[in-house]
């Protein structure tokens, strides 16, 4: 099975304000504007809000080591182009960010963001201030699809508590610790079967998932949007991306630091492995369990995450077993967004948190570790 990334960065100034100039860093690069552009060991390329950018590994890897080592080598060489220019913060949310801070990329796929914006309203927290960490993973044949998708679908709630990293909103505490995906659930809410409430039905064969995705696609070009009419357009956890010949894992808020990124990847390629059934299968106590997960990371199913803990500690490779104790570290002490909640509770100073959060990226260092 090979394994790719995509990973979401806010841009920020040196007192960490996002900073709305994907396009212009493009440009100084290239020297024009692009979408995406192949940029050492990755490729850098633009999202819909313009304080964002994505770098994805210029190939799919075998390895996880593999896989790091090229997003690790992209990331230095912007901090080398870029040297003491701006910083890149991860998290599934800039904390801080008002939406008067930002802006819609406005190069070219300006039908598309037109479309999106008439059906959905694009400039509103759901669609300006996410980030999100995406896996993808390959199959081989109909039934390796069909069997990874069931089993994906049932782990996706603990994967959310593991990786909640955006309790805040406009510099201030929710309580909730992914806000991200509380906004992702709704950002699409005028036609509900896009996101599905994250879970997917669980399918019988690759008929089930066309049906349900030809079902969306009738249902926008009733409302003249047949541009949005392809395969990436589906919003739920987990995807099918035939062109690709992988499934894509879309619900997680984006970590602190590439280590952490390949640590979640670790985690799901060896609970895939594990034969154990979940605990929960069934549409609404996986909506129950992402629930828990959304408004309070680990904490509510700390032991339901532990026993899943040493299932994928058994069935994972030597190369996975280096990057697990940072999920081990998760599950037993907070995601993320609950050490950050606690740290500003106490605290009361997010720009340090912020730093902290930062220095990690750019040291690839798991924070608290």
């Amino acid at each position: 099975m090979s394994i790719g990334t995509e990973h979401e960065f806010s841009v920020t100034d040196l007192q960490y304000n996002a900073l709305p100039i994907s396009d212009q860093i493009i440009k100084s690069i290239c020297g024009r504007y692009e979408s995406e552009i192949l940029f050492g060991d990755v490729k850098l390329g633009k999202e819909l809000q313009k304080h964002v950018l994505e770098f994805i590994p210029r190939s799919p890897a075998d390895t996880i080591p593999a896989l790091e080592g090229q997003l690790v080598r992209g990331i230095r060489k912007f901090f080398h182009i870029f040297r003491g220019r701006y910083h890149l913060l991860g998290l599934g949310m800039h904390p801080t960010l008002t939406l008067d801070k930002t802006a819609v990329w406005d190069h070219d796929e300006g039908d598309y963001y037109e479309v999106y914006d008439r059906l959905f309203d694009i400039h509103q927290h759901g669609w300006l201030n996410i980030q999100a960490l995406q896996i993808n993973l390959s199959y081989e044949g109909d039934t390796a699809l069909v069997a990874m998708y069931n089993r994906l679908r049932t782990i996706l709630p603990y994967l959310v508590a593991v990786t909640a990293s955006s309790p805040m909103v406009e510099g201030r505490l929710t309580g909730s610790a992914d806000n991200r995906l509380l906004y992702y659930l709704k950002n699409q809410k005028e036609i509900p079967a896009i996101c599905h409430g994250i879970i997917p039905d669980p399918i019988r064969n690759v008929d089930d998932y066309r049906a349900a995705q030809k079902e969306i696609f009738s249902e926008l070009k009733r409302r003249n949007a047949a541009i949005l009419c392809e395969e990436w357009l589906n919003s739920s956890g987990v995807i099918v991306r035939f062109s690709r010949r992988c499934l894509e894992i879309k619900a997680l808020d984006e970590q602190e630091c590439v280590r952490s990124d390949m640590a979640v990847c670790a985690f799901v390629q060896a609970l895939l492995r594990c034969s154990t059934p979940p605990p929960v299968t069934d549409q609404e106590g996986l909506a129950l369990l992402l629930d828990e997960a959304v408004r309070s990371g680990t904490a509510g199913l700390r032991p339901e995450l532990k026993e899943m803990y040493a299932c994928a500690w058994q069935h994972a490779t030597d190369d996975e077993r280096a990057y697990l104790p940072v999920i081990k570290d998760r599950i037993e002490n907070g995601s993320l967004a609950e050490l950050m909640r606690d740290r500003y509770e106490n605290e009361g100073d997010i720009v340090a948190i912020m730093r902290d959060m930062a220095q990690c990226l750019r040291e690839n260092r798991p924070y608290g570790m």
